[in-house]
């Protein structure tokens, strides 16, 4: 272009051009690294918000493993399995990607990050792969075959899709030409393109361990809704009837379903109206017959795929000339619980002297008990009640199942999970403990806690609902952004009771400056 019988004007013109062209190219080449640099700050907040998303499922876990035992606890611990294998691999990434970033003055300009000699010069040696480079690709392999073989038998589409996202096999690029993974993903990319590799990376691993999590629940709560593990339930509207009284009450189906209508119910041999079919259960109005005991049997039919597929229905109840046995009901709900005052209602329809006894129950008034269980060892408590009537005593009891208070959530300001504020409020902020939908107001005193600020060690605070000193010297020195846990909170009841509370959830803070 420069060349030729042109003239000085023309070769001026022509060597201009020239410049410019390569300022262009110089000013694309700034905005692709600028472009990287704000993927990779994109791909770090998702990164966070992910893994307090999978956090939170293990949390949720962690109650129902405590609630129901048989039919969680498997499944926990080896959702538990799951999050140790991810957490380890994204250290490891963590780690290394904090290693790459400090090889330059200032990692947040994205400007500057143009070359790939550290990472080439760690990886590479002599046109072979280094040792380094090797337990990188390893890294990478044992974390693939670990959650593969954890996985794989009950999920194999989500096995086969890791052993793809998480492949390390040799790559042919555009060109033709096969290359080792390791060349082909990090050999002369600039630095910042290969912080961002790293950091999808994580993004992969937080999204595996997610939907792993997701399948497993689901799996289990497919099982829990299946029909087949629903057994069919008479309820009357009363326990006893008169001679001449008309039996009234319902059949459901363990959990109610708004969305579930019988076919077709058939009660002692005869059909049920379809008028008396509703959603989720089916009502019941015939003679109660004679003095004795009734039986009710029959089917509840319904259809699934298009077949018909019946539950037995078995049940009875007692027509009584009198009264004969008490009612017992829990204000509250049908449990009593440790470290708190549980209000009772006891009485017999048409009993006026009643007497009733157990373990930590005491009447406050005419059928008004209060009972505390908080030294009782065992999971249940009978209670057993006298009623006279025309001068006859019946006697009665039943049984409550005893349960702990359940586990608080921490909280910080009042709020809980995770919540962003400033340093400032924080810092003066109280860290407290409550009972999310409990049935009692009960008020909890936080004596003490643990906080971990991002690059500072663990302070612990005892004694106290704030942070002293040695923590707001460790939160000043947070960056924006950052992450702040209070773990480890110890609460007791405020009304002094010896009764011990669970572990304290934890809670997250986002730093806004």
């Amino acid at each position: 272009m420069a060349g030729g019988k042109l003239s000085a004007r023309q070769k001026m013109i022509n060597l201009m051009y020239l410049v410019f062209i390569a300022m262009m190219a110089l000013n694309m080449s700034k905005e692709v690294l600028t472009a990287f640099g704000l993927m990779n700050k994109k791909l770090v907040e998702s990164n966070v918000a992910s893994n307090e998303q999978n956090l939170s499922f293990i949390s949720g876990l962690e109650q129902k493993a405590e609630d129901e035992p048989a039919r969680y606890d498997s499944l926990y611990n080896k959702a538990k399995d799951v999050q140790k294998i991810s957490e380890e691999y994204s250290k490891f990434l963590s780690d290394f990607k904090t290693r790459l970033e400090k090889s330059v003055e200032d990692p947040t300009k994205y400007e500057t990050m143009d070359k790939g000699d550290f990472l080439d010069e760690y990886f590479f040696k002599g046109g072979q792969i280094t040792e380094s480079g090797k337990d990188f690709v390893t890294k990478m392999d044992s974390y693939k075959s670990s959650l593969v073989e954890l996985v794989g038998k009950s999920y194999p589409k989500i096995a086969e899709g890791i052993k793809t996202d998480f492949t390390t096999k040799d790559v042919t690029d555009s060109q033709g030409v096969t290359k080792e993974w390791l060349k082909y993903n990090y050999q002369g990319f600039p630095l910042i393109a290969s912080l961002t590799k790293i950091e999808q990376i994580k993004a992969d691993v937080q999204k595996t361990e997610g939907k792993v999590l997701s399948a497993m629940l689901k799996g289990e709560l497919e099982s829990a809704v299946s029909l087949t593990t629903f057994e069919a339930i008479v309820v009357p509207e009363k326990t006893a009837y008169f001679p001449g009284e008309r039996f009234k009450g319902r059949i459901v189906l363990g959990k109610k379903d708004k969305n579930l209508k019988a076919h077709k119910v058939v009660v002692n041999g005869k059909e049920i109206s379809s008028d008396a079919i509703e959603n989720g259960q089916t009502l019941l109005d015939f003679p109660a017959g004679n003095v004795g005991q009734r039986n009710i049997k029959g089917e509840f039919i319904y259809k699934e795929n298009g077949e018909e597929k019946s539950i037995p229905i078995e049940s009875g109840y007692t027509v009584i000339p009198a009264p004969n046995a008490a009612v017992i009901s829990a204000d509250k709900m049908n449990v009593v619980y440790r470290g708190v005052q549980n209000p009772m209602t006891i009485s017999v329809p048409g009993a006026p002297n009643v007497t009733a006894s157990a373990p930590g129950l005491k009447r406050v008034s005419g059928s008004k008990y209060m009972m505390d269980v908080t030294s009782l060892k065992q999971r249940e408590v009978k209670i057993n009640v006298k009623a006279t009537v025309n001068g006859k005593t019946f006697p009665s009891n039943r049984t409550f199942r005893i349960k702990d208070i359940p586990r608080p959530v921490g909280t910080v300001r009042g709020e809980d999970g995770s919540v962003k504020m400033t340093k400032n409020a924080l810092a003066i902020s109280t860290v407290g403990a409550i009972l999310p939908d409990f049935d009692f107001n009960l008020k909890l005193r936080v004596t003490g806690f643990k906080i971990k600020v991002p690059g500072q060690p663990t302070v612990r605070v005892s004694g106290s609902s704030k942070l002293n000193s040695q923590a707001r010297a460790a939160l000043k020195r947070a960056k924006r952004g950052e992450s702040v846990q209070i773990f480890d909170i110890n609460a007791k009841l405020a009304s002094g009771s010896s009764y011990r509370v669970k572990k304290v959830s934890p809670v997250i803070i986002e730093l806004t400056n």
